[in-house]
């Protein structure tokens, strides 16, 4: 029974919110591969796991190809920052999407209605990976997308 009512929960809504809770559980395990010793995330690892040269994959992050060139912008919090937003919600989609690579394609080019039709990839490059996350988690629970 739910709190709000004396309707009892469905079996599928109960088994959509426990696959959700095991997709978010297995997320951090999925992004651990990509830090160093030092908490960084390598740039080198992220490009080679989603087959991107780092050109590609500066394009995706919305950063300058550059930016990858000295160790110091790379390790940049802004840099950090994007990357861990891309990483995060690729791992999020993943089981959905059938795996990485797969959700890596979601991320660039599935049209989003609930955000007019834009992409995960130009919501965070926009700063509004909380927005994305926030509705990720409303469609993990059974919201409707």
């Amino acid at each position: 029974m739910t709190a709000r009512t004396d309707k009892p929960v469905s079996r599928a809504a109960t088994s959509r919110k426990a696959a959700a809770a095991e997709a978010v559980r297995r997320g951090p395990a999925r992004t651990a591969t990509y830090f160093d010793t030092d908490g960084l995330i390598v740039i080198d690892r992220v490009a080679e796991r989603f087959g991107l040269s780092k050109a590609q994959l500066a394009d995706t992050m919305g950063v300058s190809p550059e930016t990858f060139h000295r160790a110091a912008r790379a390790k940049a919090p802004k840099t950090q920052g994007r990357v861990t937003e891309m990483i995060e919600i690729v791992a999020r989609v993943s089981d959905w999407a059938g795996g990485e690579k797969q959700a890596l394609a979601w991320y660039r080019a599935e049209p989003l209605p609930a955000f007019g039709g834009r992409t995960a990839e130009s919501l965070v490059k926009d700063g509004k990976a909380a927005a994305l996350r926030d509705w990720l988690d409303h469609v993990a629970t059974g919201g409707f997308a």
